[in-house]
């Protein structure tokens, strides 16, 4: 399959795209299975063609927060170009789908051998650090009808879709707040026509509303995101 469906892949020239694609194998990503666990060996990295990881910091006492997302648009395993090994979060399934999977030992040794790879690997690292600092952040300051403004408007981006499956418990769990508050916040976006859910399907009725309604680290995450890695062709 030559056509990668992963935009970071799709910026490779297309004869090294090629030859990349033919180290990896097709990998169907399964809705809540965990791919990668807090402080073990990073076996394979990830090309999302379709679907979205979450990357959730596990905190003894405490619920589960999520810090990152990953979709079509970057990779999980970024961090692979460091030479580190193990990893300093889960990375979970959020939207089914499926991907390029390539051995961890097999994209370091391609990435020696092809810094076009190389720079675009440390470009998704920079965005996920980025993003993961604005997360820290944005978990301080901002209200949770913004955050989950902002964590819905990401989803979205990375579904690739209006619509998509997910619990209200699931973005509880994502945020770090209880359910209850995320279910009145939800519950006002639904009053404002915002959006629409039912039974697990959540549809985006207005993106500009929701945008609105979002903290600034939505925008903010976005603009670093279109510099670092913009659409290839």
């Amino acid at each position: 399959m030559d056509n990668a469906e992963n935009h970071l892949l799709e910026r490779l020239p297309k004869a090294l795209r090629k030859r990349f694609l033919a180290l990896c194998n097709p990998f169907e990503l399964v809705a809540l299975s965990d791919l990668s666990v807090h402080g073990a060996p990073l076996s394979h990295a990830y090309f999302p063609r379709s679907g979205f990881i979450a990357l959730v910091i596990d905190i003894e006492t405490h619920p589960p927060l999520a810090v990152g997302m990953i979709g079509p648009e970057s990779m999980l395993g970024a961090e692979l170009v460091l030479g580190v090994a193990k990893t300093p979060w889960r990375a979970v399934v959020q939207g089914a789908g499926n991907c390029w999977r390539l051995e961890a030992h097999v994209l370091r040794k391609t990435m020696a051998t092809m810094p076009e790879l190389r720079e675009l690997v440390q470009g998704s690292l920079m965005v996920r650090l980025h993003q993961q600092s604005l997360a820290t952040a944005c978990q301080r300051f901002h209200s949770v009808s913004e955050r989950l403004a902002r964590w819905l408007l990401m989803s979205q981006d990375r579904a690739q879709a209006d619509r998509f499956h997910v619990t209200q418990d699931f973005i509880a769990q994502m945020l770090g707040v209880r359910r209850v508050g995320v279910s009145g916040a939800a519950s006002e976006f639904q009053r404002r026509g915002l959006i629409e859910y039912h039974r697990g399907e959540l549809t985006v009725l207005d993106r500009l509303g929701l945008q609105q309604a979002a903290c600034n680290c939505y925008a903010a995450d976005k603009r670093l995101l279109n510099e670092l890695m913009p659409s290839g062709s």
